[in-house]
């Protein structure tokens, strides 16, 4: 039986199956979409911190906007081809459309990489710091951990002398990387003290599980987890047993109450059990010793820090005293100060003067020079838009004033029109920059851009990667052009494969495949619409 309209439109309609199909999918993505557009206006409108504004890259969203909409026109160029029966013209056109795809996708993971590697901490007076983190150096080598990676400069330090593993939840990768730490300061990881443990009931003498002196491994972490995950099993089966018989007997004793009315009185004889040497040993613990104590280095998010003693997630603890461990910064690409001038202007207090008391600009000289240079571009600002602009006769006020963000941030922009000596805005930036950010190297040797500082723990209130985890807006920021790069590679996949499978259609129903790439057109037309919506958004607003 042959399914109708699939190639002749219907005549009430003018539509075939798959153009029905396609707009009503559609439909159910604009509510996707918009529902996501909707959350980021209402959200901007409502934050109670500065929202980010036209902070990322404008030149490599400008170029995708162009390559969407180039490949929006050469979608439509190949499907006219089908319906003129010119395959090889519908060839090249598809071809550019799936390149123009590539081309996005590159684009964007180039900007998604640069986020990741983007480092920002908001202090406790609430100025932020941007920039990229410095990796420690041991004699002159960068200290690597276990997977060979060098360590960056955003670790929590404890000079430990004993660790204790829950034998259930210890994670591997951070015993062996414990185990990496401590071989490379030399130091040595031995079991404190003899692990003995009940194996089997009835037994008059326990069995040695791990003898003293034993290094740590996660082979003998295993055997121990082995014992305990035994003996668990065990007397939870027995532990039930003896509880379905005390309520039998409860039972028994009390006919016509029920269950309910029964259940404080059926418990079951734990110390009897023991007596009789059913229960076996749970080791839940294990401790070992570190000697000579040293120092362990952990992700912040990893562990609970403690002055004497520490945890992390996994439950393993860490005896020892905590270490300074401030966060070293090898280069800075910008500093904000509109969250702490938001708060000083809450308070009733002068936000110029919470700046100038910042622990940034009170502890490091190139802040305040930083801070010194802005202010006179600000300075500059206000008269060149007071003489534009004038000022408005009611209220005495000048028409146009600074922005916030002009008023209290510098970006790494600034500091390179600073280090060359002109106005804001007017800094030589190269064509690489625009993409990557700043070059650092380059600017190295000239010394025109902030080296290394640290910024103590204490003085840390939050730190993390430009990633969802950051703040509001990277959260939505890669929801939406997450998702909106998944339709991307999606459609480009549809379209690449009538592109390479399509020849046999062609030959045998060339009108088919002509509808149906005119279905994919329609799809892809919709990926570039939310494109069009997503790049001011966040690009330019």
């Amino acid at each position: 039986m042959e399914i109708p309209y699939i190639v002749t439109p219907r005549k009430d309609t003018g539509l075939f199956n798959s153009k029905i199909a396609i707009w009503l999918f559609l439909a159910s993505e604009v509510m996707l979409f918009g529902g996501f557009f909707s959350a980021y206006v209402f959200l901007r409108l409502g934050a109670d911190f500065p929202w980010p504004e036209r902070t990322l890259p404008v030149l490599p969203g400008l170029i995708n906007t162009f390559v969407l909409i180039g490949s929006s026109v050469t979608v439509v160029f190949a499907w006219a081809s089908l319906k003129m029966g010119k395959w090889r013209h519908f060839q090249i056109y598809m071809g550019i459309t799936i390149a123009c795809a590539a081309l996005f996708m590159v684009l964007k993971a180039i900007e998604y990489n640069v986020k990741f590697h983007h480092q920002a901490v908001r202090l406790t007076d609430y100025t932020v710091v941007e920039g990229h983190l410095g990796y420690e150096k041991e004699n002159g080598e960068y200290v690597l951990n276990h997977h060979g990676s060098e360590v960056e400069e955003n670790q929590i330090r404890i000079e430990s002398g004993g660790l204790t593993f829950s034998t259930v939840r210890y994670h591997k990768p951070w015993v062996e990387e414990i185990l990496s730490q401590a071989a490379h300061r030399n130091a040595e990881i031995k079991l404190a003290a003899d692990v003995t443990a009940r194996t089997s009931e009835g037994g008059n003498q326990d069995t040695l599980i791990a003898k003293a002196g034993e290094p740590l491994s996660l082979e003998l972490l295993a055997t121990i987890q082995k014992a305990h995950l035994k003996a668990r099993a065990h007397n939870g089966a027995l532990r039930t047993a003896s509880l379905r018989e005390e309520w039998k007997k409860t039972k028994a004793e009390n006919p016509g109450k029920r269950g309910w009315q029964l259940a404080s009185d059926v418990n079951i004889d734990v110390k009897a059990l023991e007596e009789a040497g059913k229960l076996l040993t749970e080791i839940s613990t294990v401790s070992f010793t570190v000697t000579p104590p040293v120092r362990l280095d952990f992700r912040p998010r990893d562990v609970r820090e403690g002055e004497t003693q520490s945890r992390l997630r996994d439950d393993t603890v860490i005896d020892g005293k905590l270490l300074p461990s401030p966060m070293g910064f090898h280069y800075v690409d910008a500093i904000d100060f509109r969250h702490l001038a938001m708060k000083a202007v809450n308070k009733g207090l002068d936000p110029i003067a919470a700046v100038e008391n910042s622990w940034l600009i009170q502890n490091h000289t190139f802040a305040r020079e930083a801070w010194e240079w802005n202010k006179a571009q600000v300075a500059k600002l206000e008269a060149d838009l007071l003489k534009d602009h004038g000022v408005n006769e009611e209220t005495g006020k000048p028409n146009r004033e600074p922005t916030a963000k002009e008023r209290y941030r510098i970006d790494w922009k600034d500091f390179v029109a600073m280090s060359d000596g002109v106005n804001r805005g007017e800094g030589k930036i190269a064509l690489k920059e625009e993409f990557m950010g700043p070059d650092y190297k380059g600017r190295e040797a000239k010394e025109t851009f902030p080296m290394h500082f640290d910024l103590p723990r204490e003085q840390v209130r939050f730190a993390s990667k430009f990633t969802p985890a950051w703040n509001t807006y990277y959260a939505l920021y890669f929801t939406i052009t997450g998702l909106h790069g998944l339709h991307v590679i999606g459609g480009a996949l549809v379209l690449a494969y009538y592109l390479f499978f399509g020849r046999k259609m062609f030959n045998s129903n060339p009108e088919w495949l002509a509808n149906r790439v005119e279905v994919g057109g329609l799809f892809w037309h919709f990926v570039d619409l939310v494109w069009i919506f997503v790049f001011p958004i966040f690009y330019l607003m």
